[in-house]
């Protein structure tokens, strides 16, 4: 778009004789020319330098800087425990609080979330529970041994 501006010299100097130096003609095409060029928000195919507004600082809202979808991650700690007699505990820590201490679970429940959770972790975890059950079955053997001598030390008392 092409806009002639004139100068106050240029229309005085232009004008026709008939008319007085301090009020111009202006003809219709040159108002309109005028206006077109005047800066306005409305009409205007190509906004004009000065009226674009200054970014702001930081980040714009809604707009994310990178593609990657961002995931929020929860940090649970998961601890369970055995001894060699068989008892298990768990224990579960959400972040820096603890949500549950000393939980007391049974071995087979162990053994099941093991093999759901992933092979390479029910192995380990069903050795450690095969050996309290053979450390439980020993103990068994020899507390039924001991009941055995104490029925017998008893029948010789009554007899």
């Amino acid at each position: 778009m092409t806009v002639d501006v004139l100068t106050h010299d240029e229309e005085t100097a232009s004008a026709p004789a008939e008319a007085p130096a301090s009020t111009p003609e202006v003809s219709a095409d040159e108002a309109t020319v005028t206006e077109s060029a005047s800066p306005s928000s409305e009409g205007s195919a190509e906004p004009a330098a000065e009226e674009a507004p200054k970014p702001k600082r930081g980040r714009p809202k809604g707009a994310t800087a990178s593609t990657a979808k961002k995931t929020r991650t929860v940090e649970l700690i998961l601890t369970v425990t055995g001894t060699a007699d068989g008892e298990w505990q768990a224990e579960l820590k959400n972040g820096s609080k603890w949500v549950a201490k000393g939980l007391e679970i049974p071995a087979a429940a162990v053994s099941r979330a093991a093999k759901e959770l992933h092979a390479d972790l029910s192995g380990p975890i069903d050795e450690v529970i095969n050996q309290a059950r053979e450390a439980q079955a020993a103990k068994v053997a020899a507390l039924e041994a001991e009941l055995e001598k104490a029925k017998q030390a008893l029948a010789e008392l009554d007899a």
